[in-house]
């Protein structure tokens, strides 16, 4: 009699067990997914914007976040002075403004030709 109740209590936490890593393992799995569909590439393309803006030159044709195209006159720690237009318009943006570089983009592309 208190062999069956044994077995019996034993089946109870393994089937218990079995339901809980039923219920849990899309859970888990969801989560690997989303971590390599989306965290993951998000985290990528922060860290090549950051070496971007960090490798800012003066004299590099830049354009903001805002769609402003100017060539940089000066850089400071956080902030950039850009000169737009011929009538040289200075303005001062945050360094994180800074959506694209197209002067390192014609410099990768030349590089490129060149490698080929």
């Amino acid at each position: 009699m208190m062999f069956g109740q044994l077995l019996t209590a034993a089946e109870s936490q393994t089937s218990s067990a079995s339901v809980l890593l039923g219920t849990l393992g899309p859970v888990a799995l969801m989560f690997v997914v989303f971590y390599f569909l989306l965290i993951r590439p998000q985290k990528k393309r922060e860290n090549e914007i950051q070496k971007m803006r960090e490798a800012i030159e003066v004299g590099d044709e830049v354009v903001t976040i805002g769609g402003i195209v100017g060539r940089i006159v000066s850089i400071k720690e956080d902030t950039l002075v850009i000169e737009t237009s011929s009538e040289r318009s200075k303005l001062r943006v945050a360094r994180w403004s800074i959506q694209q570089n197209n002067t390192a983009l014609e410099r990768s592309s030349a590089n490129k030709d060149a490698a080929k």
